[in-house]
């Protein structure tokens, strides 16, 4: 897979995580808050911060049908209506703008989820550089269509999706033009525990779909997050707020600034540490030898003395031959004059022993 570029970052297997910060609807309807958001997740390291674009209209009715009631009883929005939920959370249009140019101004990529085609028509002024995709609108083809048609890369979470409709989702993506494509794995309840977030998908997805994988999180704390990078996740989307305790449609799963910080300092140390496969000693281990065990002459020695328990011990350092070669001296004699603390070699034997 080749890396894929993300406004100025690259994303694949030979960069650090690509972290976006979601803010949603945690700009409690403030314009001000939002911008603050903004600087905030500038100051964290994260690369990325998305938006929302629709209205309550384009998402849903304005209805209190039964069918429009969040009735989840462990649901944060338990009891409102679909269209309640969208009036509070979105983002209103006219932000767009001066959001996406803070964003620019601070260093960190502006980008958003459109829900309709008409937000994709809007984004387009905006030039977002690239898109994503929903959980819950991944099956709506002719919005998924819109998205690829642009050309532009795009990230898409799965969501509730069987691997079928996923798989159909995919291909609506790449017929429709869609070249660069990252899934990010998502369950979609808020807040989602570990024990949902079936972390091993993603290198299956990977592998399956030929294509970059990574996690929309919504799990509390940065754990889930942390683990995915292990398993290959090249883009970790979290939600982000100031404070939780400011409340908000999306803040008891959302992080604060200073959790946003450690995301970004620990998902690029996961990933320095996956390294390669590797055995054996580097470098800089090297003075490590010192604590490890080798064989030392414990006793001065002359020419024709006989190596036994009393003279020839395993300790640390480890500069002498392996302890596996106590044995082959026992019995023998010394070839020169030997004294203690010496590592023992091959010449005090006189001649070089097979292993």
């Amino acid at each position: 897979m080749k890396d894929i570029r993300l406004g100025h970052h690259w994303v694949g297997a030979n960069h650090p995580p690509f972290i976006i910060a979601e803010m949603s609807a945690n700009h409690n309807q403030s314009l001000d808050r939002a911008l603050s958001l903004v600087d905030a997740a500038a100051e964290s390291g994260a690369h990325a911060l998305k938006l929302q674009t629709y209205t309550a209209d384009l998402m849903t009715l304005d209805l209190e049908k039964e069918d429009f009631l969040i009735r989840s009883s462990d649901s944060l929005w338990k009891n409102r209506t679909l269209y309640q939920l969208y009036q509070e959370a979105y983002t209103p249009w006219e932000w767009h703008e001066p959001i996406f140019e803070r964003c620019r101004k601070r260093g960190i990529i502006p980008f958003s989820t459109p829900f309709h085609p008409l937000a994709v028509d809007f984004l387009e002024q905006l030039d977002v550089p690239f898109y994503k995709i929903a959980s819950f609108e991944n099956n709506d083809k002719r919005l998924i269509q819109k998205v690829a048609a642009t050309g532009k890369p795009v990230i898409l979470s799965t969501g509730i999706s069987t691997l079928a409709g996923l798989a159909e989702t995919v291909e609506w993506l790449r017929e429709a033009g869609c070249q660069e494509l990252i899934l990010l794995k998502c369950t979609s309840t808020y807040p989602a525990s570990p024990e949902q977030s079936h972390l091993l998908t993603i290198p299956h997805m990977k592998e399956l779909f030929e294509c970059e994988a990574g996690l929309s999180d919504h799990t509390q704390g940065i754990g889930a997050a942390i683990a995915s990078v292990a398993l290959g996740a090249t883009v970790i989307e979290k939600h982000f707020t100031l404070s939780r305790s400011d409340g908000g449609v999306d803040a008891a799963f959302s992080l604060e600034p200073q959790e946003m910080k450690a995301l970004v300092e620990e998902s690029e140390r996961a990933w320095r540490a996956l390294g390669r496969v590797h055995y054996g000693s580097d470098e800089r281990e090297s003075s490590s030898l010192v604590f490890k065990r080798s064989l030392y002459v414990s006793r001065d020695m002359l020419p024709g003395d006989t190596f036994d328990e009393s003279n020839l011990r395993s300790i640390r350092p480890g500069y002498g031959l392996s302890p596996k070669y106590y044995d082959l001296f026992i019995g023998k004699p010394v070839s020169r004059k030997v004294e203690a603390g010496t590592p023992l070699s091959w010449d005090m034997l006189g001649s070089r022993q097979a292993d």
